[in-house]
């Protein structure tokens, strides 16, 4: 697997990264999210100091994830990717019918 350097910015602090190609997107949708959070965390609350508000924001993102993951075990929220892969799966299936049906 290939892995490359990225650089990029968490409350104005420059990090460099290494991900593969692959994971890329994944990686920087997680950076703007933690940015984000700890942004809200510094300009909302008295809490000063990165190392107090990057504890703050790995406990609200930390939450977010729980509740999202109770919800999916009671089955009111709905895992995205897994009905995204099954979609195109079927989608897939359907082509290749079609397709044997049109040869018909």
């Amino acid at each position: 697997m290939t892995t490359k350097q990225i650089e990029v910015s968490i409350l104005e602090v420059p990090y460099r990264l290494a991900c593969s190609p692959e994971t890329e997107g994944a990686l920087l949708e997680a950076v703007a999210r933690v940015d984000a959070e700890m942004k809200k965390i510094r300009s909302g609350s008295n809490v000063r100091g990165t190392d107090r508000i990057a504890v703050m924001a790995a406990l609200s993102l930390a939450s977010e994830l729980l509740k999202l993951q109770s919800s999916v075990r009671h089955g009111e929220a709905f895992p995205a990717e897994e009905i995204r892969r099954t979609m195109q799966q079927m989608n897939e299936q359907l082509g290749t019918v079609i397709e044997q049906y049109n040869m018909q």
